[in-house]
């Protein structure tokens, strides 16, 4: 019973016992009360900068933090323990299975994602804290379908990653207003296990997604001080990875560095929500059209602006600069497709060890022994934070160069629409991540699928193949021409027909939704128990 603070859910009632406890509600309450005013106003001005960029303005770096970037003199905290050497990550949902898989996958370290890959039922959420709090204190060891899950004696560093600053949780209010889901998830994994990784030799360390601008990383910055304080540790003792995974983020990676850098253990191209938010904050530019998913490659002039920009402004400061997450997962029952996937794989990678990263991002174990030789070949040390890139010179205008060879095809627009339908489905299901075409799909890949289909729709591009403008209804016809060849166990009819709808609404805006997951949300919530009127966006 906590003044203020109310549960509007009554789903895993044993893991809201163990985790939703007084102290840990009163914890979040704190930081609710003292946080979530700045990030309203902070989420506000994000919409201030679309107006802008609607208007015409191009996105630039910031003259008032000019001074920041020429100054060569400030460095970041020095690398946290078991976070010198991230040469290969890999990430994942907070499941029990996963958890134990991941960390004994060889990697050097492990993403648990509440985010992007975790379907954020109050189930999944609350037992995610579980698992991970198990793990840590090495009780998380389980038998299931006849095989024992057990941990090695050297597991994987843990990293979590919360959900972005744009996200509420609905199912817990203080103060009859829905926490933020960032401050919720940040806050039960922070109290719960601090002084237990510390005492352990580690610390707790984040990801930190989905920022736009310098300011969300004070904020950041302002609830680590406040949190370490909370509980009587050293200030320094988090230390958070920052996704740039948003176009205006790119243009203010010194100046997010600055503000974390107490606390700060690199940023990581985040490179699949980036061709997202480039699509998106573009969206009132008809130049700006991207050809199909498959060919906005790394190698594209925007995509490789970012990539090097990011290195040169991590080496400088003397972080972690991480590589991102190539899509491919082995496929099994055929040979030469499995060497074809697995060579776009070890290309990827050497690509971006050659280039100075730090490390990268896997999403199945069996992709760590190639990822890993790529790395143990090409990095000798545990970084590359020597190798400066001086040669790099990249401008405004390379960031938003959104030049683009290839094609919109009918197979794109099917594979986008397929792609939308399938995640989305089965996000509606509890389920984060899907393997779909022999590719790892997650929200973020979602979100390319949807706005890619807005804005061929709204600038009447025509597919090249067979020459048709892609129009409402064209989008109309191959979802339901998709929608029924996606039923499955997994994946329930009334969520595809849900998801059908939404796509159908989502190319007929004048402006794409700014994330799928806030739209959906409203159906997890209630389905949960949570009444609408905590939901900010009840479809």
């Amino acid at each position: 019973m906590v003044a203020g603070v109310q549960i509007h859910s009554k789903e895993a009632q044993k893991a809201q016992d163990e985790i939703l406890t007084d102290d840990a509600l009163q914890f979040i309450a704190a930081l609710h009360r003292t946080f979530d005013a700045t990030r309203q106003t902070l989420l506000f001005a994000r919409e201030s900068v679309q107006q802008r960029l609607d208007a015409g303005v191009s996105l630039d770096f910031p003259p008032e933090t000019a001074h920041i970037r020429s100054d060569p003199s400030w460095l970041c905290a020095p690398p946290a323990p078991g976070l010198e050497d991230r040469r290969v990550e890999i990430t994942g949902p907070p499941d029990r299975k996963m958890v134990v898989n991941a960390l004994n996958s060889g990697t050097k370290t492990f993403m648990a994602d509440f985010e992007d890959s975790c379907a954020p039922t109050f189930a999944n959420m609350l037992n995610g804290q579980v698992n991970l709090k198990d793990a840590i204190r090495r009780r998380i060891d389980f038998e299931a379908g006849g095989k024992s899950y057990k941990l090695v004696q050297n597991p994987a560093v843990l990293i979590v990653r919360p959900r972005g600053w744009h996200l509420d949780e609905p199912r817990v209010t203080v103060d009859n207003a829905p926490v933020s889901a960032s401050i919720f998830d940040f806050a039960l994994y922070f109290f719960h296990n601090a002084k237990e990784l510390v005492a352990r030799g580690y610390g707790p360390y984040f990801y930190l997604p989905k920022m736009e601008h310098y300011r969300e990383a004070r904020l950041w910055n302002d609830i680590f001080n406040f949190s370490q304080s909370y509980i009587h540790i050293p200030h320094g003792t988090i230390r958070a990875t920052v996704l740039i995974e948003t176009l205006p983020a790119a243009f203010q990676m010194e100046e997010i560095l600055f503000e974390l850098r107490q606390h700060s253990s690199g940023l990581n191209c985040g490179r699949w929500d980036y061709i997202f938010s480039f699509i998106k904050r573009n969206r009132a530019n008809r130049t700006a059209i991207l050809p199909d998913r498959k060919d906005v490659t790394m190698e594209v002039p925007f995509m490789d602006a970012y990539v090097r920009l990011l290195i040169q402004t991590c080496h400088r400061r003397k972080v972690a600069a991480m590589g991102g997450m190539s899509a491919q997962i082995p496929i099994k029952d055929d040979p030469k497709a499995n060497e074809v996937a697995m060579k776009k794989v070890r290309d990827d990678k050497l690509r971006e060890v050659s280039n100075g990263h730090d490390g990268t991002w896997i999403a199945h174990p069996l992709i760590n022994k190639i990822a890993m030789e790529v790395f143990n070949e090409h990095m000798v040390g545990p970084n590359q934070y020597h190798v400066l890139r001086e040669d790099v010179k990249v401008a405004a205008t390379d960031l938003v160069n959104s030049q683009c060879p290839g094609k919109i095809t009918t197979d794109g627009v099917r594979a986008n629409v397929a792609a939308a339908l399938a995640y989305s489905a089965a996000w509606l299901g509890g389920n984060g991540c899907i393997p779909l075409n022999w590719l790892m799909e997650d929200a973020a890949t979602a979100e390319i699928a949807r706005v890619q289909l807005w804005q061929w729709v709204k600038y009447g591009c025509r597919i090249s193949d067979s020459g048709e403008h892609i129009t409402p209804e064209l989008v109309d016809r191959v979802v339901d021409e998709t929608t029924p060849t996606l039923k499955s166990a997994s994946v329930k009819e009334q969520n595809l027909e849900i998801v059908a709808q939404y796509i159908k609404k989502q190319v007929r805006q004048e402006w794409p939704s700014e994330f799928l997951t806030s739209d959906l949300m409203s159906y997890l919530a209630v389905a949960d128990g949570c009444p609408r009127q905590w939901q900010k966006s009840a479809l």
